[in-house]
């Protein structure tokens, strides 16, 4: 289904937190190496509504990322597409569903 508004087509879509480790070893100067190639498949997942906000804590070595899939597989293959993705063990967790405006959470 394609819809003008990628937000009504994500709101379709199960909502999902990945959460991204890198792996032991990683070398961090191959992973800059992809920066602006992920950059670039963010902005186009993004467009067609299948993330949402991506954060990351260097400290831990952990990129947390939103995804609205069908299903927690629809959710990682989503992300397996990041280049970046070589690198991450991941976790996906279901996310509640938003409350309602003026509603109570």
């Amino acid at each position: 289904m394609r819809l003008d508004h990628p937000q009504e087509e994500h709101a379709l879509m199960s909502a999902f937190m990945v959460i991204c480790t890198f792996r032991d070893g990683t070398d961090m100067a191959e992973v800059m190496s992809v920066v602006e190639e992920e950059q670039a498949q963010v902005e186009t997942l993004t467009a067609e509504g299948r993330l949402g906000p991506i954060r990351l804590s260097l400290a831990r070595g952990t990129v947390f990322i939103e995804a609205f899939a069908d299903d927690p597989d629809g959710a990682v293959a989503t992300v397996r597409t990041l280049p970046m993705a070589r690198w991450w063990v991941l976790d996906v967790f279901p996310l509640a569903p938003a409350p309602a405006a003026g509603g109570a959470a």
